[in-house]
């Protein structure tokens, strides 16, 4: 089992914590961490993007000259798709981007993404986030203390309320409480911090 160290939020090492190579040691599959962000990120997509076909254009209703005698091209109507103002052919219109996944592909997505991050050494443990008070300042100090710079992604247990409104002002810090974890959010940042009550919940998840 691969082991990581904890640190305190002042970022003092605080021990050391076993991780299971069923959840942090697999060797990550890329293609699946493809296809599961690809579905996360079209199911986020409106969809609402839409066009007037010739049949929903206004106007038109009259044929603009007579079939024959004119010397020009026959024309039925003004609302044509080669007309100027006219409908548009092969627009788009309203749908859902969204499509499923595998629940087997889901968790091993996540797997796959932690795993990474620990063999590129992008995740932290912390024991606990503790804030006497909602503060911004004093989470930005945490942050310099655990030498975290750019982007980050943090994971925190939904009872320290404290914690997640001190993050939350930070624009570069994404942070989501334990049982939100997804492909993306592990992806999307330069850094994975996780308290250690939540990396348990979701190792025992993933196992």
């Amino acid at each position: 089992m691969a082991t990581i160290e904890i640190k305190t939020a002042e970022g003092s090492a605080a021990g050391t914590a076993e991780l299971a190579d069923s959840v942090f040691g697999i060797e990550p599959n890329v293609p699946v961490m493809h296809q599961v962000v690809r579905m996360q990120r079209a199911s986020w997509r409106a969809g609402t993007s839409n066009t007037l076909t010739r049949g929903k254009v206004r106007g038109g209703g009259r044929k603009p000259w007579r079939q024959k005698g004119t010397g020009r091209a026959r024309q039925g109507t003004i609302r044509a798709p080669h007309w100027r103002g006219g409908g548009v052919v092969f627009g788009p219109h309203p749908r859902s981007y969204a499509f499923k996944v595998n629940k087997k592909e889901i968790k091993l997505a996540i797997r796959s993404a932690l795993s990474a991050k620990l063999a590129d050494e992008q995740l932290i443990v912390v024991d606990k986030f503790e804030f006497d008070k909602p503060r911004t300042k004093d989470a930005v100090a945490v942050l310099k203390a655990l030498g975290v710079e750019g982007r980050c992604t943090i994971v925190v247990n939904e009872e320290n309320v404290n914690a997640i409104l001190s993050f939350r002002n930070i624009p570069t810090v994404d942070i989501i409480t334990s049982g939100e974890e997804n492909t993306y959010e592990l992806l999307d940042n330069k850094f994975l911090i996780f308290e250690q009550d939540a990396l348990k919940k979701l190792e025992e998840a993933m196992a």
